[in-house]
């Protein structure tokens, strides 16, 4: 049976006294696709806050390929290969694409030492191969700022990848976008799964379809089900407690 790659196990979250979460528990495999929805307040970008460092649970564990992440700074598990993309792509966006992208693959992060050092030609290609598979190359040498909200949902995609993480975490990747833009984002998020874990957190139920992956569904900051769309969307108390609210 294969390990999990990332464990969270009966983990709780409170603050002043409000639990975000309360005994979540979740197992990510190797080169696994999940999506996560569930009603705001679920507890959805808690759970991730945790993963990365950002907030430490009241009890629990987090485990990443057999090593505790809990008490490590945000910074160590991003080296450790952890990536999270919030739902605001971060970009720079008074920085040419190109540039932004040589920033996140540079084993050297810093613009002065890009500027000093040069870009090694390892990083050259992985930068150009970044381009061409999210859509970008055409858009080398313009301002990131005047993409569109789809296309900086893509480059802050292709940024965090050419960080090299085993883990994929997106908060919301298809907020604001159009709908053609969000069928190109299902694309590109199902390519990624197999060479990286990816988890997926979104409310757009179309777009959760075309991703075609295992359904988790909080609600409450627990896990409530998990299993296909179909499956979840047929459960009674998904539908009590979160599609029922969708439709009203």
């Amino acid at each position: 049976m294969t390990t999990p790659l990332l464990e969270i196990d009966d983990v709780s979250v409170s603050f002043d006294g409000f639990f975000a979460l309360t005994d979540f528990s979740l197992r990510l495999m190797p080169g696994e696709l999940r999506s996560v929805i569930g009603p705001n307040g679920a507890g959805k970008t808690t759970f991730l806050d945790v993963i990365t460092g950002k907030v430490k649970p009241l009890k629990g564990s987090v485990t990443f390929r057999g090593e505790t992440l809990v008490g490590l700074s945000e910074h160590k598990i991003s080296q450790l290969g952890i990536g999270r993309k919030f739902q605001t792509p971060r970009v720079f966006e008074n920085l040419e694409v190109i540039r932004n992208l040589e920033l996140a693959a540079s084993p050297s992060k810093g613009p002065f030492a890009l500027l000093t050092q040069g870009i090694p030609s390892r990083v050259r290609d992985e930068v150009q191969r970044l381009l061409d598979y999210v859509g970008l190359g055409p858009y080398a040498k313009v301002q990131a700022g005047s993409l569109s909200h789809g296309q900086k949902q893509w480059l802050a995609i292709a940024m965090l990848v050419a960080q090299s993480p085993q883990v994929l975490l997106l908060d919301e990747p298809v907020a604001g976008l159009t709908d053609e833009e969000t069928v190109r984002t299902a694309e590109l998020i199902k390519s990624l799964a197999g060479d990286h874990t990816v988890l997926v957190i979104e409310h757009d139920m179309e777009f959760i379809r075309d991703l075609n992956a295992s359904v988790t569904v909080l609600h409450q900051g627990s896990v409530l089900t998990e299993g296909s769309l179909d499956e979840v969307q047929n459960d009674p108390r998904v539908i009590e407690v979160y599609l029922g609210q969708a439709e009203d």
